[in-house]
C-alpha cells in the first residue's frame, strides 16, 4: 500500500489535522470554530518540498498560514512542521530524518519555530541507530496509528489517519463516520477502501463508506481517485507478490545453512520489504551459520 502517497493526500485535504498532533497546539481542527473544509479558513497549508542537492522530497512539511501572522517564520503556537510517515523497518531511518530536517533548516533559515512528526504503525518498529542522535530524535514527535486506534471516542479527523491500519471490520463504522463529518474526504477515503479491499466492486465500496452510488457517479474526482486506488492496488499487489516470493525463497536458502529457524526469527524475515530481502539473499551466501544469520538481522532491522 502506498501509504506515504495516501497521507500526502490526507493532509493536503485536511492540512490543520497537524494542530491536533502537536503537544501544547490546542483544540482539535474541527473545534477551532471555522470551516475546515474552506481554504480560506484553514491554517495551515501543505506542501511536499524537494530538498535541493539531495534530491529527496520531504512527506510534507505544513507552514502556518498568513492569517496566524507566522507564516515563514513559526511560532511557539503555529510551528512549521516537517512531516515523515514511515512504515516499515529501515535501519537509515534516524540518520535521514536527522540530515533531512537540518538540510531542510539550512535551506530555510527563516525557519525559527519548527517540529517534526514521524507517523508510524506501531512503536516497535526498527529504524536504526539512536545513540548519536539521542538529542536530535527527543525532539521528534513519534505518531503511533497502532496506540492511536486504541483511544476511545476518537476525533473523525484523527481516526482518519488510522483507516490503513485499522481491522477490516472496523473500516464500514470509521469510515462512515469519517464522512459524515467531512463529507469533502470522499476522495480520501475511498481511495483507501479500493486498497484495503482490492477485491470488492464499486459499488460494494460505496456501501462500506455509507454514500448512494447515485450521489457520487457524476462526479469525476471521485471516478478518478477510485480508478487510480484500484491501479495503485494492482501494483501493490504485484509488489506484495514478490516480496513474498522472495522470502520464500530466502527463507528455504536460510534453512540450508542455518538449519531449521524459530518461528519468531520466520516472522522477521516475511516482514522485510523487498529491497531488505534481496540484500539478505546476497549476504546468506557468506552465511556459516544462525550466529552469521543473527549478526545481519541486529544490523540490518
Amino acid at each position: 500500500m502506498n501509504t506515504d502517497r495516501w497521507y500526502y493526500r490526507v493532509f493536503q485535504s485536511a492540512p490543520d489535522l497537524i494542530r491536533a498532533l502537536l503537544p501544547g497546539s490546542g483544540r482539535p481542527p474541527v473545534d477551532l470554530g471555522l470551516d475546515p473544509s474552506a481554504p480560506g479558513d484553514q491554517l495551515y497549508r501543505f506542501e511536499a518540498l524537494e530538498i535541493k542537492e539531495l534530491s529527496h522530497r520531504l512527506d510534507g512539511v505544513l507552514w502556518p498560514r498568513e492569517t496566524t501572522g507566522c507564516a515563514e517564520n513559526g511560532s511557539p503556537e503555529f510551528p512549521v512542521v516537517l512531516l515523515e510517515v514511515q512504515m516499515h523497518p529501515d535501519p537509515g531511518f534516524h540518520h535521514r530524518l536527522a540530515a533531512q530536517t537540518y538540510r531542510f533548516l539550512q535551506q530555510q533559515p527563516q525557519v525559527e519555530h519548527w517540529a517534526v512528526l514521524v507517523i508510524t504503525p506501531h512503536s516497535r518498529l526498527k529504524l536504526g541507530p539512536t545513540q548519536a542522535l539521542q538529542l536530535f530524535l527527543q525532539q521528534v514527535l513519534w505518531l503511533s496509528l497502532e496506540e492511536l486506534s486504541c483511544r476511545p471516542q476518537l476525533d473523525p479527523l484523527l481516526n482518519l489517519l488510522t483507516l490503513p491500519v485499522r481491522p477490516e471490520s472496523e473500516l464500514a463504522a470509521s469510515s462512515q463516520q469519517i464522512l459524515a463529518s467531512r463529507p469533502d474526504l470522499d476522495t480520501v477515503v475511498l481511495p483507501m477502501l479500493v486498497q484495503r479491499f482490492p477485491q470488492l466492486t464499486e459499488a460494494e465500496i460505496m456501501v462500506i463508506a455509507g454514500i448512494p452510488r447515485e450521489e457520487i457517479r457524476h462526479t469525476r474526482a471521485v471516478q478518478d481517485w477510485l480508478a487510480e486506488g484500484r491501479q495503485e492496488g494492482l501494483q501493490e499487489g504485484l509488489q506484495e507478490g514478490r516480496r513474498d516470493e522472495a522470502a520464500a525463497m530466502t527463507l528455504r536458502q536460510l534453512n540450508r545453512r542455518c538449519g531449521p529457524l524459530s518461528e519468531a526469527t520466520t516472522a522477521e524475515i516475511q516482514a522485510l520489504p523487498l529491497e531488505q530481502l534481496e540484500a539478505l539473499a546476497d549476504a546468506l551466501l557468506d552465511f556459516q551459520g544462525p550466529a552469521n544469520l543473527a549478526a545481519w538481522l541486529a544490523a540490518n532491522t
